[in-house]
C-alpha cells in the first residue's frame, strides 16, 4: 500500500486572499512556520501560491547604493527564464498584495496521489510546496518537501509487513513469498533461496520501491541464472 499525500500533508493550513497585503502574507508565513501559503478565492478554490522566496525578492532587488542597477547572476536568470511561466522576479519584487506576488496557476495535487508522484511533480515544476485539492479544486491541505520526509519515519515493522504481504505476497512472480524480509532503521535485508536469478533481482527491485526504504541488502541465493539470455538479446 503506497503512502498517499493525505497521510503526510498538513491539513490545517492558513490561507490568504488576492487582496491580502504584503506584510500580512509575511506574518502568516512566519506565524505558521511555513515556506508557502495558498491564495484562495471566496469558494476556497486555490488560485495561486505565495512562497517565502517571492517575498524576499523585495529585499533582493533593493539598490544598496545609488544607481546600483542590481542584476541577478546569469545562472539565476537562465534558471528562471526556463522555469515556470508567470510574473517576472523583478516585477514580483514590486508587488504589494498576494495577487501581485503569487505564482498562478498553481501546481496542485490530489490527496490520494502517491508521495513519489508528489516529489516528481515538485521536481518537474521547480517548486517545494503543493496545495492539496479535492476534485472541485477546493483546498484540503498543503504538502512540502519537509512533510514528505515523513515516509522515512515509518516503523520498520510496517515496511517489512508491506514488502512481505503486499509486495511479495501478491506478486505474479514465481516464489517471492519464500523470501525472508527483515528491516532495521529502514534498511531491508532479503534472505532465502530462489530457483531463478531473475526472481532474486525482482525481489530487490520491488523492495527498493517501497515507501520509506533507505536501502536494500541482497543476501538472496539462486540456483539457475536465467538472465544470461537477456544479455544476448
Amino acid at each position: 500500500m503506497r503512502v498517499k499525500v493525505a497521510q503526510v500533508m498538513a491539513s490545517d493550513v492558513p490561507v490568504v486572499e488576492e487582496s491580502t497585503p504584503f506584510k500580512m502574507v509575511a506574518r502568516v508565513l512566519i506565524s505558521a512556520d511555513m515556506g508557502a501559503v495558498p491564495v484562495v478565492d471566496f469558494d476556497r478554490r486555490v488560485i495561486g501560491v505565495v512562497t517565502d522566496a517571492d517575498l524576499l525578492l523585495k529585499e533582493e532587488f533593493k539598490d544598496q547604493y545609488a544607481h546600483e542597477g542590481y542584476q541577478p547572476s546569469l545562472r539565476a536568470r537562465l534558471r528562471h527564464l526556463f522555469g515556470r511561466p508567470g510574473r517576472g522576479r523583478r516585477e514580483k519584487s514590486r508587488g504589494d498584495t498576494a495577487a501581485e506576488l503569487m505564482t498562478s496557476p498553481p501546481v496542485t495535487i490530489g490527496p490520494e496521489t502517491a508521495v513519489v508522484f508528489a516529489l516528481r511533480l515538485m521536481d518537474r515544476h521547480g517548486v517545494t510546496h503543493l496545495p492539496v485539492v479535492g476534485k472541485d479544486g477546493t483546498l484540503e491541505g498543503m504538502v512540502g518537501r519537509h512533510d514528505l520526509l515523513r515516509v522515512f519515519t515509518r516503523p520498520d515493522a510496517d515496511i517489512a509487513r508491506e514488502i512481505t504481504t503486499d509486495t511479495f505476497g501478491r506478486s505474479l512472480f514465481r516464489d517471492l513469498a519464500m523470501v525472508t524480509v527483515t528491516v532495521d532503521q529502514g534498511v531491508v535485508t532479503l534472505t532465502g533461496r530462489l530457483h531463478w536469478r531473475s526472481d532474486a533481482l525482482t525481489c530487490t527491485r520491488l523492495a527498493r520501491g517501497v515507501n520509506g526504504v533507505v536501502d536494500v541488502i541482497d543476501h538472496l541465493e539462486w540456483e539457475e541464472d536465467d538472465t544470461r539470455t537477456w544479455r544476448h538479446r
